[in-house]
């Protein structure tokens, strides 16, 4: 009985039909009780870009790389088993429930992790998503399973649905990226700062890495002989504090101290008309140069064009930064987000107040003037992959499941 009251509860908890054949097949499951392993549980990896899957790509590379770990059983509804996974190993084994029919996706993830469960009763479960957070705690729960709960950022700002905050303040531990964002889910959610633990992005020093900016781009971007400004970032309405705004307001102070600065804005989206409104009416259009779309392959000669990366704004970590500190730049970030933990409050960049355009204006003429530690490229990048490469991500990864 307890198995059906489960069953039901995950049906009727994710608003989807109940089918009691299933939960007939779940009542005949015997439990083999075996400890010794992991289960990740992920919306999606693979067949969507963006930083919630670098980041749990990252993850799952570095739990690979470890020594001395348990097997883990990685479960991603919203995937395919052709999604170019090219983590599978001894280490890690993978099951996708992507479906035509959302519902029945969900319905199959819920029935596949209950028969894990039950068979394998893992010593630990991550939760990959907030939303998979009901889902979890009610399987894991009746078991005595314990779970962590990672999170990346704004999905856990605001004040979440009462199934998922109280799926948090159950969790055995909590994992995020900054302690901004930590900071801002407890205020949200009222909850316990001492359930969370840091595991800090990281930057790909391979792929970033210095060099001369590239005469091709110069000429295309109208960049010979200029200072030059970067913000890589997207230009929605939706999501206006990337800080673009606020140093196309800075560029007129600027120009006063170096004529021939010019700012390059890579990134689209529904705001760059306003934006380029604003560089009209400020007088500095011809120094701001949208670039548009630039893919992940070619960012790195685009950082190497730049004198100063540049974006006062509100993040919930800011990858950009590292990736502008591996490839040797100096960096300006707001001061009152989750770029505090890369700039390691103010040791490795410039933080300013991220809507103040004079604040911004004052922190990159300092930085074109140079002269300072935090222009020196070299220490810049040695700083970055020291505290954020990936051989420190796997060291953090280590000590927080040595420590739970």
């Amino acid at each position: 009985m307890l198995l059906v009251a489960i069953a039901t509860e995950i049906v009727e908890s994710w608003s989807i039909f109940k089918l009691p054949v299933l939960i007939g097949i779940v009542q005949l499951i015997q439990n083999k009780g075996h400890l010794g392993s992991y289960a990740f549980i992920f919306l999606e990896v693979f067949e969507t870009e963006g930083g919630i899957q670098s980041y749990i790509q990252t993850l799952l590379r570095a739990y690979s790389a470890l020594k001395n770990v348990p097997q883990a059983h990685v479960f991603i509804l919203r995937d395919a088993s052709q999604g170019g996974n090219s983590l599978q190993s001894e280490q890690l084994n993978f099951s996708y429930f992507k479906s035509r029919w959302p519902q029945w996706g969900r319905i199959h993830l819920a029935v596949k992790l209950m028969a894990y469960l039950l068979q394998h009763r893992p010593q630990r479960v991550f939760c990959g998503h907030v939303n998979l957070v009901p889902l979890v705690q009610v399987l894991c729960q009746p078991f005595g399973i314990p779970y962590t709960v990672i999170t990346y950022g704004k999905e856990v700002w605001h004040p979440l649905p009462s199934r998922m905050k109280q799926g948090l303040q159950a969790a055995a531990s909590i994992w995020t990226i900054s302690r901004y964002s930590l900071k801002q889910a407890c205020t949200a959610n009222g909850l316990n700062p001492e359930q969370w633990h840091l595991l800090s992005c990281i930057v790909d020093g391979a792929a970033f890495t210095p060099g001369p900016k590239s005469r091709q781009l110069l000429e295309k971007y109208h960049l010979l002989d200029s200072q030059v400004l970067m913000t890589v970032a997207r230009l929605w309405s939706g999501d206006p504090y990337k800080g673009v705004d606020v140093t196309i307001r800075a560029l007129p102070a600027i120009a006063q101290r170096f004529p021939a600065v010019k700012y390059l804005v890579v990134g689209r989206g529904d705001d760059q008309p306003r934006l380029a409104r604003l560089a009209q009416e400020l007088g500095v259009a011809d120094r701001v140069i949208f670039a548009g779309f630039v893919p992940t392959s070619e960012l790195v000669d685009h950082y190497r064009l730049a004198d100063a990366y540049v974006m006062p704004s509100q993040e919930g970590f800011g990858i950009v930064y590292l990736e502008a500190m591996a490839c040797g730049k100096p960096v300006l970030s707001g001061d009152d987000d989750g770029s505090a933990d890369p700039l390691q409050d103010g040791k490795l960049g410039w933080q300013v107040p991220h809507r103040d355009p004079e604040a911004v204006a004052v922190a990159c003429i300092e930085i074109l003037r140079g002269g300072q530690k935090r222009c020196d490229g070299v220490w810049l990048r040695e700083q970055a992959l020291a505290l954020f490469g990936f051989d420190a991500f796997t060291r953090q990864l280590q000590q927080l499941l040595t420590s739970e």
